[in-house]
């Protein structure tokens, strides 16, 4: 018992620290202008309308927040917002919420008949496993927060504990629609294969019900049907232009699909999921992968690279069930490796290998040159008004109904909507260029709608002025 509460100890002493981590790397992060309109900005707005008592229009995405992934658990987040509204909290929720996880691993591990000191071995595996470093890095996404909830169902599933498993489950599903998908194969996988029947069917039909409902009723009410097809099917339009050309593809020609799962690119990925916990990935103990088939299957039919890697968000949900397969073949002596110590070299060697630390002293340095005359810029504002900005700078400014960013591909018609255009003519930003921002510049000295308020190291800050509203409109 002694021994056991030692464990615990240590358990959450290395969450602590990891939580600490991963905050202190976020915000510095943000600080030093690397996190993007696209998705921090679009969530900070989103969930400070709502605590403002706003109806939550991302400016960004056009159009409610719930069409765009009806995660409805940005409304209880809102609250955070009440006490004191900064982006910040949503960096301390994702920090907070990746490093739970190995909680629920520890007792899941335990439960599954490890010892203390293997069920601490696997919760360092995890806290290491590369994708749960370079996810807190990048923004931030609801979905984060379905992580421990999900290591939680499934420990809730097999110690019976129907409540918390309902909780566990509706939780997930309000993260984001696409995860009612994990949370059906999860109750189809304790339904056939874990014989929890209860827990199983609560979950499969919960799953199947939502994503009815999130997919049919609640995106395209908030956000319309351009919203379904921009945010939902463009990156599986290769296989038609709406949900049901996209299924009767993918069932009249099975060819599009083997393709796509039979190909370097797959392999490649495959190998990257792997590779941190390859020690205890046993071929008699992949079952529980069943409730990571959803995940995996629009990872690998997607066109959008970025979904198959160990950087950005998609891979999330798989991660429960790879690693309660390495429990349980850890727990029957099939794991190639059972030595704890080997285990968390392996796991550390693997962190160093795929984790993107190097990008604090590479990458996240590159507009460090106009740091201050951003940071001076950006105290300027001092008014709700409209800000047209970089993708950068904007996570910085979301607190207010209208912010957008430069898109060199699509410049707004209008700018005297915006009362602060805001740019960096050195580090001009995600989809903008030197050139369209030097000519925008340019263009801006010479009206008389805006007036440079603040000038430095290729940063300018233009306020619009009172006398020039009724000018015309530029652009």
């Amino acid at each position: 018992m002694k021994k056991q509460l030692i464990k615990l100890r240590i358990i959450g002493w290395m969450m602590g620290v990891s939580t600490l981590i991963m905050l202190g790397c976020s915000s510095l992060r943000h600080e030093l202008f690397q996190s993007s309109a696209w998705d921090l900005g679009i969530f900070d707005q989103a969930i400070y309308l709502i605590s403002q008592g706003q109806s939550p229009i991302s400016s960004f995405l056009g159009f409610h927040i719930l069409g765009d992934h009806a995660a409805i658990v940005l409304y209880p987040l809102a609250l955070l917002y009440k006490i004191y509204p900064t982006v910040y909290w949503l960096l301390v929720v994702q920090a907070i919420a990746l490093t739970l996880a190995a909680l629920f691993i520890n007792y899941l591990a335990r439960q599954a008949g490890l010892t203390a000191r293997q069920a601490t071995t696997i919760a360092t595996a995890y806290l290491l496993y590369p994708l749960v470093f370079n996810i807190n890095l990048y923004d931030f996404h609801p979905e984060v927060i379905a992580l421990p909830a999900l290591f939680g169902a499934i420990l809730a599933a097999r110690l019976k504990k129907i409540s918390w498993f309902c909780f566990s489950i509706f939780l997930v599903l309000g993260c984001k629609a696409v995860l009612s998908l994990t949370v059906a194969a999860m109750g189809f996988w304790l339904l056939v294969f874990e014989k929890k029947r209860l827990c199983g069917a609560i979950a499969l039909l919960s799953g199947i019900a939502w994503f009815a409902i999130a997919t049919k009723a609640i995106i395209p009410f908030f956000g319309g049907e351009a919203a379904s097809v921009a945010r939902h099917l463009s990156r599986y339009s290769h296989f038609g232009n709406s949900f049901i050309a996209i299924a009767q593809n993918l069932l009249l020609q099975p060819n599009l699909v083997l393709g796509k799962i039979f190909s370097l690119a797959t392999l490649e990925y495959l190998a990257l999921l792997i590779a941190p916990v390859l020690w205890g990935i046993s071929p008699r103990y992949l079952l529980p992968l069943v409730g990571a088939i959803p995940t995996l299957t629009l990872n690998i039919l997607a066109n959008a690279t970025q979904q198959r890697n160990l950087v950005h968000q998609y891979s999330l949900p798989i991660l429960p069930f790879l690693f309660v397969a390495v429990m349980q073949a850890f727990a029957s002596r099939y794991a190639w490796i059972q030595k704890p110590r080997a285990i968390i070299l392996w796991s550390l060697v693997a962190f160093l290998a795929l984790g993107k630390y190097g990008y604090f002293w590479t990458i996240y340095l590159d507009s460090l040159d106009t740091w201050q005359a951003t940071r001076k810029a950006i105290a300027l504002v001092q008014t709700k008004g409209g800000v047209y900005t970089t993708a950068e700078i904007a996570p910085h400014l979301t607190h207010r109904p209208l912010i957008k960013f430069t898109d060199a591909n699509s410049p707004p018609v209008d700018l005297t909507k915006f009362e602060y255009i805001l740019l960096n003519v050195r580090h001009p930003g995600w989809l903008s260029n030197e050139d369209f921002a030097t000519n925008l510049v340019n263009q801006l000295k010479r009206t008389e709608v805006f007036q440079l308020n603040y000038q430095h190291d290729d940063v300018y800050l233009f306020v619009k002025n009172s006398s020039g509203e009724k000018s015309k409109k530029l652009l």
